[in-house]
This record gives C-alpha cells, sequence and structure tokens, in this order.
C-alpha cells in the first residue's frame, strides 16, 4: 500500500542506516538501498501479499505473470509468464509459463503453482479484489488454460499483473489465506527477507532469481514520522528513495544535493466514507446529502496549495483518471470536473433539503442529531493531515463539524478494511492497466465489499449499486479501446457523481525522490519503465531491479 513521506528524527534515520558503506549522498559505491514506504509506527511482521496489512511482498518476494506499465501503454513484461493468447470470444485466456524458475527454497515453480493460486483466489472472497471467475485447469508444467463464464477481457491485466503466484507446497496448508501473517515468505521474486525489526526491515537480492541476481543487494526499509526529519535525511543523504512532498520540491537539484525528483499524476485523495447503513455503515455521512454537501463545501485550491504544495490537480467526480482519461470523461456528468471553490449556497440547499436545521451553534442538527464526523488519518501523513485540518475549518462555514482522529497505520488500515469508520482520507489507486475501468471495479463493485465487521477489499465505502454491476459486467465484455464502452463508462460517472461514497478531493501529484549521485537507473519523464513510487506494487520491484549502485 502507499504511502508518504513522513522521517522520524535525523538521528533516529542516520542511526538505522549507519550499516550501510557509506551515506546516500557520499558517492561511494555501496549496495544498499534505504527507502522510505510511508510507514507510520512499528512494522507488524506479515508478508502475505494478499493481506490489506502486507507491508511487502508483491513484486519483490512474490511476482504475478507479467508486469503491466500503468505509467505508459505498453504491452505488458513478461515475468513468470513468457506469453498468453484469447480465444476468439474471450473466453478462453492460455498462458505459457517460464520452465527455469525455482521458489526460493529451492522447490520447482510449475504450472500447478499458477492453477493453485488462482483457485485460492476464486474461491476466498476476502483475496479476491478483482472479482475473478475462471476456472484453471494445468494441461502440463508450462501451460495453465483459464476458462471463463463469459467474455472476460478486461480480467486479462487483473488475472496476468495483479494476481500474486504463491506456492502450493507451503500455501495449501493455510486454512484461512485471507489472514496468513506469512512471517517466512517464500516466493520467486528477486527478493528475499533479510533481518527484521519493528524499525526497520531488509529485502536481500536472491542469487538464484531467474532473472539474474539484482545489482543492489539489499533494500533497507525504514518506518518513521515527522515530516521536516524526512527533509533533514534528505538533505544527509540518508534515504535514497521516497515519495511524497517536500518544501521546495522544484529546487531539489541545489536544495538537495544528489537528488532529483519526478512527479506523476496518479492517485485519486478521496474522503472515503462508510456509506452503506445496509451493511453497517452508522453515521449521518450515510446520507448523500451530507456527502454531496461536504463535496461542495470544500475549497481545492486552498487546500492544495496549504497541504500539497500546489502539485496536485483537478479531480472529476466520475473518478476518471486526469488527465490520462480524458477522452472517456463523461458529457453527462453534472460537474465533468470538482469545483475548486465552494459552493456554500449548494452545501446549504442539499443539508435543508434533506431535513437538516442549523443550530444556534451553527451545526446542522437532524432528529436532534448534530452533523459532527469523525475522520481518521494515519499519523504522521502530514499533508493529508494539513488538508484536514484545513477543510474542518472550511466545512464550519457550512454547518459541518469533522474532526480528525490520528492512528496508527496499523489501526487506520484494520478500521479501513472493517468499515469502522465514518470519513477517512486515503487515495483511490488505479489497476493494473490505463483505464478507468479497473478503478471502478476495485472501489465500486458490489462484488469487492463486505459488511462491517468483515475485510473489504478494496470496495471500503460498502458501496453497492446494480447500474454500476451491470455496466461492469459489460465493459468486461470487451476489450479497451471498443467506442462502444462508453455508455457504460457514462453510467458509472453518473452514479458516482450521484451517490459520492468516495468524495473527490484533488488528483494527487506524486513527487518521488530519489538519490541520483548513489544509484543509476531511475524512472525518469523520459522513461517511465516503471510508476516511480516506492509504495506502487509491483513497480517498486522493477526500479529496484533496474538500480544500480554508482561506479558499478
Amino acid at each position: 500500500m502507499h504511502r508518504r513521506l513522513w522521517a522520524l528524527g535525523l538521528a533516529v534515520v542516520v542511526a538505522a542506516t549507519a550499516g550501510c558503506s557509506g551515506s546516500g549522498g557520499g558517492g561511494q559505491a555501496r549496495d544498499t538501498l534505504v527507502v522510505y514506504t510511508g510507514q507510520a509506527g512499528d512494522f507488524q511482521l506479515n508478508f502475505n501479499p494478499y493481506a490489506p496489512t502486507q507491508i511487502e511482498g508483491p513484486g519483490t518476494i512474490y511476482e504475478p505473470l507479467f508486469f503491466y506499465n500503468i505509467a505508459k501503454d505498453a504491452p505488458p513484461k513478461p515475468m513468470l509468464g513468457t506469453e498468453f493468447k484469447w480465444n476468439a470470444d474471450g473466453t478462453e485466456l492460455s498462458i505459457t509459463l517460464r520452465d527455469n524458475v525455482t521458489w526460493s527454497d529451492g522447490e520447482k515453480f510449475t504450472s500447478e503453482d499458477v492453477k493453485f493460486t488462482l483457485d485460492m483466489v476464486s474461491k476466498t472472497a476476502a483475496i479476491n479484489k478483482t472479482g475473478f471467475k475462471g476456472t484453471t485447469t494445468a494441461p502440463d508444467d508450462t501451460h495453465v488454460v483459464i476458462k471463463f463464464p463469459e467474455p472476460s477481457y478486461m480480467d486479462g491485466p487483473q488475472v496476468l499483473g495483479q494476481l500474486w503466484i504463491m506456492p502450493e507446497h507451503i500455501w495449501k496448508n493455510y486454512a484461512t489465506p485471507a489472514t496468513e501473517v506469512n512471517q517466512n515468505p517464500v516466493g520467486t521474486g528477486p527478493f528475499q527477507l533479510g533481518d527484521f525489526k519493528a524499525q526497520s526491515f531488509t529485502l536481500k537480492a536472491n542469487p538464484k532469481y531467474w532473472g539474474g541476481e539484482p545489482a543492489v543487494k539489499q533494500i533497507r526499509y525504514l518506518s518513521l514520522s515527522g515530516n521536516q526529519a524526512g527533509v533533514d535525511a534528505l538533505k544527509a543523504g540518508s534515504i535514497d528513495w521516497q515519495t511524497g512532498p517536500i518544501p521546495d520540491i522544484k529546487d531539489i537539484e541545489k536544495n538537495y544535493p544528489g537528488y532529483k525528483a519526478v512527479t506523476l499524476p496518479l492517485n485519486q485523495v478521496a474522503l472515503f466514507t462508510c456509506s452503506n447503513a445496509q451493511l453497517g455503515c452508522q453515521g449521518a455521512q450515510t446520507d448523500p446529502a451530507v456527502r454531496k454537501a461536504i463535496y461542495y463545501g470544500m475549497n481545492r485550491t486552498q487546500i492544495n496549495s496549504l497541504a500539497f504544495q500546489n502539485v496536485n490537480s483537478e479531480m472529476s467526480p466520475g473518478f476518471t483518471l486526469q488527465p490520462r482519461d480524458t477522452s472517456l470523461l463523461s458529457s453527462k456528468l453534472t460537474d465533468r470536473m470538482a469545483p475548486m471553490n465552494p459552493d456554500v449556497a449548494k452545501a446549504t440547499e442539499l443539508l435543508t433539503s434533506a431535513g437538516y436545521a442549523k443550530g444556534p451553534d451553527g451545526i446542522f442538527a437532524k432528529d436532534g442529531k448534530p452533523l459532527a464526523l469523525s475522520v481518521k488519518v494515519v499519523a504522521g501523513w502530514t499533508d493529508y493531515i494539513t488538508a484536514l485540518e484545513t477543510l474542518s475549518q472550511q466545512l464550519l462555514q457550512i454547518g459541518i463539524k469533522i474532526t480528525p482522529q490520528q492512528l496508527s497505520w496499523n489501526e487506520w488500515a484494520d478500521a479501513r478494511g472493517r468499515g469502522q469508520f465514518e470519513l477517512l482520507i486515503d487515495s483511490v489507486e488505479q489497476g493494473p492497466a490505463p483505464d478507468p475501468y479497473y478503478t471502478y471495479s476495485y472501489f465500486f463493485s458490489t462484488a469487492t465489499t463486505a459488511p462491517v465487521g468483515q475485510a473489504a477489499n478494496p470496495n471500503f465505502a460498502r458501496f453497492s449499486n446494480a447500474t454500476v454491476d451491470n455496466a461492469l459486467a459489460e465493459l468486461k465484455k470487451t476489450d479497451r479501446g471498443n467506442p462502444a464502452r462508453q455508455p457504460f463508462y457514462d453510467a458509472i460517472q453518473v452514479e458516482l457523481e450521484k451517490a459520492m461514497p468516495y468524495i473527490p478531493v484533488l488528483t494527487g501529484g506524486i513527487p518521488n525522490e530519489y538519490n541520483d549521485k548513489a544509484f543509476t537507473g531511475w524512472p525518469t519523464k523520459d522513461d517511465l519503465y516503471a510508476f516511480p513510487a516506492v509504495w506502487k506494487r509491483p513497480d517498486a520491484s522493477q526500479v529496484y531491479m533496474k538500480l544500480k549502485p554508482a561506479g558499478k
């Protein structure tokens, strides 16, 4: 999972990296890459790539069949699979596998591992975030065939690029794969688990990796908190790669010698709401009128300036990623883009029409209950915390009180998964190919949610809408680029704007700072071989494999 750039204290950072041979900015060739994924608080030992609280593994330890690069529209890169093809009507997918791959414990990788994994996913709702319904056969050691009950072209990138292949000889012993913590991961990937501590763990290069041993021999992951110390760590050269905002990022090469930055739009920042009372959600946010009032009460221009250094951009309430999906943006939306400035009159009209009345304290109330909501955020995510502090002041102008509640990442992730929240701030992420279908199928499909108390993955808002479900089913039957798909995109976008289970904030400009002096081979805007975010998986593993220590 993502997340952001927050560092602890320079002394702690330096101590955590003291084992590295040479500082990040020092120019001495070294083999350990120090990264920060946004983890706040202690790491919990869990390398299950299908668990919502996993800390690492997809791409580095466990691999997909192919790598789909969402940074640019390019053919998928062969990984454990070497080629694939669909039959004429899109109901059967045939895959050829590598025959020279071993698991990190020495066992041979075969088609039975792929079949086992796909079967495990298809019958375990809690880990089946793609809604996979195929039936898999393994005719021999290097081939698998997946049969679908209907044309399923859009399942291709999800099955091929977002399902992590697990070793049957180990995972067949786990009765509950969704909750298995996987403390001793065995994978086919370029890295293996090294040492593990609550504040730091390492992955070490797999010397028997089928693609060749990585030039980066060790990756050290740090758990940090506190923005300013992270900035100090960059200046000291103690961190090699992090994803998140820093002051003066436009002058990074001047202010942070040895570092460069690249910023690209990817995630869509939103207020997640537990929206569905029928699935157990409680609170005023279950009322669409309240959600839409919050939407119109935001001053997004101010939030972008105060919280995001103006690196974020406009966002559509239909959740097409802009500017990537400009051609798919529906003309049927009321707001093609969320307003950057507040509309107090519109917000007030929505609330009064829904039966709310403003009390003497200026806060709306209904049935004696004031419109007061808590919003959960991870302690240390200071851009999100600043956004919420700013928003809380803005919403008082429309008679809504929100109170930010800071939690450890583990507490926040658990509450998000189980629906035990009113509001929380997070990002809606993209799928394995550059198409909004995947965001819709992940976050807005009835198939990927669950009642409150059970783990949803990843429709955390508990949103369920028959029109959206039907449109997704139709989109699944045709391949990307077919103009017949647009009416179904239109139908989805209209329903999302109407219901707003995830309240749009801004399109996140994802800033990445990397140590170009200590390591070479980073993605750049001229060479986006993977999306450059340390928390983006499996993209990060592609970066790790491409990097080389400077001077070697």
